[in-house]
């Protein structure tokens, strides 16, 4: 599990980037990593690329922090060198091949964190990183998504209000009437097509149902379960703004509106009820055939699905299904190849600029008879000049002979294909899944108790 926040740095870099690299914290210095500039250089190289951009926007740097679960550091599930790759990962997710960036991991408290700093603007075309909401969720996302790749928990998202202690102990403990009642309306939604079989549903589950109505009733839906003393309200206060009857109506119909905007595409279809889950479908047996019901629907839907499609038997599909997934998996490793390509390029698109545009520093302080006076004028030019023209040797170039229009233009190449073979293996990635899905389908109803019968032509559309 990590926790993230991040902030603006609108004028101590070079102090920020102390602190992060403070080699007390990092290992000896071991957990430290970067991309586009040094914890030496990074002060300069984040001038550089801010030069370009509006002067008005204070933003120098920003400063993200990537704090893992201290009992997941004691139980051995991550160490100070797991923790490291995974800040790596998660600042070339987010910041890919444009920003300039530093990664360090400290291990001097008692849970382990990451410390990423990267330059406001980018390095390709000059743009101002934008801190918002969105942007801080699409951090969150990507911190959760590499914490479940490693194995480590993530935070459960939540947008109800908060909870009173005791409502917290008895949440925890599985005996809240309110946990339990959102958790069936929320499964209710689920299995709705209307909000009259939310309420049918609802009845279903044992719940005394009042005010259902949306005109000529109460102001809130009341629902009381078996056993249960007192009605509790569906209104924001008692349950959150998601459990009010006219969110639920809202909620189903927005499904209903999502599935319309779909019909297009096999993903559309649900998938089937699994009435063995649950004892609720065999104590009620009016719930079991209102679920057998959908099911013969949705099995109908996705038989149809592929007919339209032409296909002709199962097997036909998986093996048009295999073609497909070897083809995503083509197109994948060739973004991810184009990827690396276009991260080597960045960095010579960057080194070439600052070499270029620094030169005239270099000659003049190279001709002058007091270096040290123009060394003292031009200190920043002159150490980005001579970073950029190392950095280029390292890479086996001359600087002398480096055009960057012409590195932009080969980058600009790469980034227009890299965005074409993006959108096709979302294609193709979204058209197995649907295939799949309808797939599972048939094959999950035929193997339903009732249908053996049916079972013999499984293998015929």
């Amino acid at each position: 599990m990590a926790y993230t926040k991040i902030h603006a740095i609108t004028a101590t870099v070079g102090k920020a980037v102390d602190y992060i690299c403070n080699p007390a914290k990092t290992d000896g210095s071991i957990l430290i990593s970067s991309y586009g500039c040094s914890p030496q250089t990074a002060i300069y190289d984040f001038q550089f690329a801010l030069s370009k951009t509006d002067p008005a926007d204070p933003n120098k740097a920003y400063h993200l922090i990537q704090s893992f679960a201290p009992d997941e550091c004691k139980n051995g599930l991550l160490n100070p060198e797991k923790a490291h790759q995974i800040g790596n990962e998660l600042a070339e997710k987010l910041l890919g091949n444009t920003y300039s960036y530093i990664v360090t991991t400290h291990i001097d408290k008692g849970h382990i964190h990451n410390h990423i700093i990267f330059c406001a603007a980018d390095n390709i075309h000059h743009k101002k990183y934008h801190d918002c909401k969105q942007s801080y969720y699409h951090i969150r996302r990507l911190s959760d998504e590499l914490c479940r790749e490693h194995n480590l928990s993530v935070i459960p998202v939540s947008n109800s209000k908060g909870k009173s202690y005791k409502e917290w102990q008895e949440y925890r403990k599985g005996s809240s009437w309110k946990a339990r009642l959102k958790t069936d309306i929320n499964e209710a939604i689920k299995n709705a097509l209307s909000y009259e079989e939310f309420i049918s549903e609802m009845k279903s589950k044992g719940y005394e149902v009042q005010n259902a109505g949306l005109a000529n009733s109460g102001k809130y839906i009341k629902f009381r379960a078996k056993g249960q003393k007192y009605f509790i309200r569906g209104r924001s206060k008692t349950l959150g703004m998601d459990y009010t009857k006219e969110r639920i109506k809202e909620r189903i119909e927005n499904k209903a509106k999502e599935r319309a905007g779909k019909m297009l595409h096999g993903r559309s279809i649900r998938s089937l009820i699994n009435t063995s889950a649950s004892h609720k479908y065999e104590e009620n047996p009016g719930l079991k055939k209102w679920a057998d019901k959908q099911n013969l629907k949705f099995a109908a839907q996705a038989y149809a699905a592929l007919n339209e499609k032409g296909f002709q038997s199962l097997k036909e599909l998986e093996e048009q299904v295999t073609v497909l997934s070897d083809k995503a998996g083509y197109t994948k490793s060739n973004i991810i190849s184009l990827e690396r390509k276009m991260r080597e390029q960045a960095l010579i698109l960057k080194y070439a600029e600052q070499y270029t545009e620094n030169k005239p520093y270099h000659i003049k302080y190279h001709k002058a008879k007091n270096k040290d006076a123009v060394f003292r004028k031009y200190e920043t030019q002159l150490i980005l000049y001579d970073g950029a023209k190392n950095g280029l040797e390292q890479m086996g170039l001359n600087p002398v002979k480096i055009n960057p229009e012409e590195v932009r233009k080969d980058y600009m190449v790469m980034e227009n294909e890299r965005n074409k073979l993006s959108d096709s293996y979302k294609k193709q990635i979204m058209e197995v899944k649907e295939l799949e899905h309808l797939k599972n389908i048939l094959v999950q109803y035929m193997d339903m108790p009732g249908n053996e019968q049916k079972k013999q032509n499984t293998y015929d559309l």
